[in-house]
């Protein structure tokens, strides 16, 4: 009897016991939510060194990024901003973030006064074009909103954006030649313009489209832009030499709209864009932004913004960290950016228009940067988005015939090397993601890993890539082997077995790269001998076997098989003495090195992809302190909340959502097996919103800087011991609770049953 009683009293408790575990996290949450999380996002970081970081105005993955471009090009210029510039052309709607090529930069506005040369201008003569100085004090940069105050005219520029608007607002100083310039001839690095056209409907509104080729080589954007005030002359240029009307067509099409101004008076202007129509344009300006109430649409923009911060709150006591935290956070949500317009249609990319689709189009996929991190991050916290991103995935398969590799503005760009969208799908469908079809998904991943371009044909006949016939060919073979081995984790996942065991082998075919000499991944030709000489430390850029790296760096790149590359170094002995003297050795790569091995530890590039998951590999050994202690250097030394505080390219997202993940405390070794290994936490609580409603709680004791090892960990209210946790753990909701501690834990995620290992799922 007493024994009944004590099961009903477990049956009526326990449920309302995680009700109320429940209800206190999500107190707990809006306490920490109370005061916006957007006051902690700091927009400069990474625009500096070789961040190349997007700065203006724009909410979470929106198709507008409002900013300014600076006059000076280059490399570090891939945004069209710089932190060590001072000058301002004018106010761009499209903007890469943290590439390392530069494109986009679509339709300028500048606002000047009396007559200027109608060209951007040099740097010896500011008179020579219409550019103005400015000074970062005089700049105001946050989410959604951006002002500057133009020196050479006295006009202070503000901006925000919805996702398919952007919103101007200029205060002009008292003339009767204040202007708006509207000129469709610059773009950002590789972009140039090859047709445009600008048209004036009415006293307030000018519409037209701007066609380009760059790194996408057939862009096309429409666009309207209303201005609050009557314009009093609207003129048309051609490059610099005016036309008649109210209409031209041309390669470097100019508008000026004149207007008389009072002191003080504010001039607003509203551009929104569409991939597909001027008409398309429209709808999108009535549905999202009808009225004129600048400020208003500044708060909407933070709300966006914090409501999408707010999918992870933090607490520590340490600002900076938590300035690094929110601003790592919102890089990882500029893009991918919505690529339709609010009925659905967008532009295919077959150049076709595809009318009111069923999902959310996206474009800028940096999928080779993406895969490692960025792209799991969504599936935890925002498995809803990526539903939308597998299915423009799977559209883009049905329109050029194969999945993208870095795609951009409806075109297939074929940067870096891979098939790096099939480790993404192969993630999403393995951990359950809804809203796509997988026997689509499953289809296009095999019929993209089975053509015979970028590669693919000699990873059939011989099941490597000859360095003869390729230059990249060991980066390009071993991203090819953690594509395969995913595709084969799908077919087992569907019992597919003849399909599991062939795309097994080919992800088994890493193995043809190492040498069991030199203990390094390297270079073979065409008869199988090895290619020489060989200098693992050396790395020229674009003429050898390893993309934007070298052999120290790439000889780690089996996320999916630590265990056979454990094998392959001669056993863990051997490996875990290899893996730390990769932190170690010290020598110059070479004066042709690429700029992105950048951050380095010894030859570890943190600045660099490729590296990102290296820390981690301590956690197959069972030495999870020379994790943390890795991975909280990297923390400590790498990120900072200054305008330099990436060591690279921020590479859409990635470099961000590395940061994410540690300071939460794991990460996504291997890409697609849904677990995540264990390193050193820096935040001391955190609340997950992992979908259907559900948070997940991670509270950290004990944590200072010093105590950097994870002493034990309890999942749910039990004892937890591995080194890593599974994504399914996530997604069920619950609390974790990690104790730190000044020195190594005696066993914690040591033993062997207790390790990371490869194949999960």
């Amino acid at each position: 009897m007493i024994k009944e009683k004590v099961l009903i009293m477990l049956v009526i408790f326990f449920p309302v016991y995680g009700k109320l575990c429940a209800q206190l996290t999500h107190q707990n949450k809006k306490a920490m939510l109370k005061d916006g999380l957007t006051q902690y996002v700091n927009p400069y970081i990474g625009t500096g060194f070789h961040g190349h970081v997007f700065l203006g105005a724009n909410v979470p993955f929106g198709a507008v990024q409002l900013g300014p471009v600076n006059l000076s090009t280059g490399w570090d210029w891939c945004s069209g901003y710089h932190y060590s510039d001072s000058t301002i052309t004018g106010f761009s709607h499209t903007h890469l973030s943290g590439t390392g090529i530069g494109d986009l930069g679509d339709i300028s506005v500048m606002p000047v006064l009396g007559d200027v040369q109608l060209r951007k201008g040099n740097l010896s003569n500011e008179k020579s074009g219409y550019y103005s100085l400015f000074t970062h004090q005089d700049e105001v940069t946050k989410p959604g909103y951006y002002s500057v105050k133009l020196k050479r005219y006295g006009i202070k520029a503000e901006l925000t954006a919805s996702k398919r608007v952007g919103f101007h607002q200029y205060t002009f100083p008292a003339g009767k030649s204040s202007k708006i310039i509207i000129d469709l001839q610059p773009g950002i690095g590789w972009d140039q313009a090859t047709e445009t056209c600008l048209y004036q409907e009415n006293e307030n509104t000018v519409s037209g489209y701007r066609y380009s080729m760059g790194w996408a080589k057939d862009q096309r954007i429409y666009f309207t832009a209303v201005f609050s005030k009557p314009i009093r002359d609207f003129s048309l240029y051609d490059s610099i030499s005016v036309k008649e009307g109210k209409q031209l067509k041309g390669l470097f099409v100019k508008g000026v709209a004149t207007f008389d101004t009072r002191a003080g008076e504010k001039i607003s202007l509203k551009v929104a864009i569409s991939p597909v129509s001027v008409e398309n344009a429209k709808l999108n300006m009535k549905a999202e932004m009808p009225g004129w109430d600048f400020s208003k649409q500044v708060e909407r923009a933070n709300e966006a913004w914090n409501n999408e911060l707010g999918r992870i709150a933090i607490k520590t006591i340490d600002a900076q960290r938590k300035r690094v935290f929110y601003t790592a956070l919102y890089h990882t949500m500029i893009a991918p950016s919505v690529f339709n317009d609010v009925n659905g249609d967008y532009l295919g990319t077959d150049k076709k228009v595809y009318k009111n689709a069923a999902f959310t189009n996206y474009t800028t996929f940096s999928l080779w940067d993406t895969y490692r991190a960025a792209h799991p991050l969504m599936t935890l916290i925002n498995p809803e988005k990526t539903s939308d991103l597998i299915n423009t995935m799977l559209a883009i398969y049905q329109q050029q015939g194969k999945l993208p590799v870095w795609h951009l503005m409806a075109n297939e760009t074929d940067c870096m090397v891979g098939n790096p969208a099939l480790p993404v799908i192969a993630d999403a469908y393995l951990k359950g993601i809804k809203g796509f079809d997988k026997d689509l998904a499953y289809q296009a991943m095999k019929i993209t890993g089975m053509r015979d371009e970028r590669g693919l044909y000699y990873i059939k006949k011989y099941g490597y890539l000859p360095a003869d016939s390729l230059v990249e060919n060991v980066a390009i073979g071993l991203e090819f082997a953690i594509a395969d081995w995913s595709v084969a984790q799908v077919a087992k996942k569907r019992g597919a077995n003849a399909d599991y065991i062939y795309w097994s082998n080919r992800g088994q075919n890493y193995r043809n790269y190492f040498d069991k000499n030199t203990r390094f991944m390297r270079g073979r030709v065409a008869d199988k001998s090895w290619r020489t000489p060989f200098n693992p430390i050396s790395a020229i850029h674009q003429k050898d076997d390893f993309t934007e790296g070298n052999a120290w760096q790439y000889t780690w790149l089996v996320p999916h098989d630590v265990e056979g590359l454990i094998g392959l170094m001669g056993g863990e002995q051997q490996f875990e003495t290899k893996l730390d003297s990769l932190f170690t050795v010290k020598d110059e790569l070479g004066v042709i090195k690429s700029n992105d091995i950048s951050g380095l530890i010894g030859q570890y590039a943190h600045g660099n992809e490729p590296s990102h998951h290296i820390a981690y590999l301590y956690g197959y050994l069972g030495k999870p302190a020379k994790a943390a202690d890795k991975v909280r250097f990297i923390m400590d030394n790498l990120y900072t909340d200054k305008a330099d505080g990436l060591s690279g390219n921020e590479d859409v997202g990635q470099m961000s959502a590395w940061y994410i993940f540690s300071a939460l405390g794991f990460y996504p070794v291997n890409p697609a097996n849904g677990l995540y290994v264990f390193g050193s936490p820096v935040v001391d609580d955190a609340i997950l919103d992992v979908g259907a409603g559900k948070t997940f709680h991670i509270s950290v004791k004990n944590n200072t800087k010093t105590n950097k090892y994870i002493q034990s960990i309890q999942l749910n209210g039990k004892p937890y011991t591995k080194a890593y946790i599974q994504h399914s753990d996530f997604v069920k909701g619950g609390e974790m609770i990690i104790l730190m501690g000044s020195k190594p834990a005696a066993t914690w995620g040591t033993l062997q049953k207790d390790r990371a290992y490869s194949v999960a799922n």
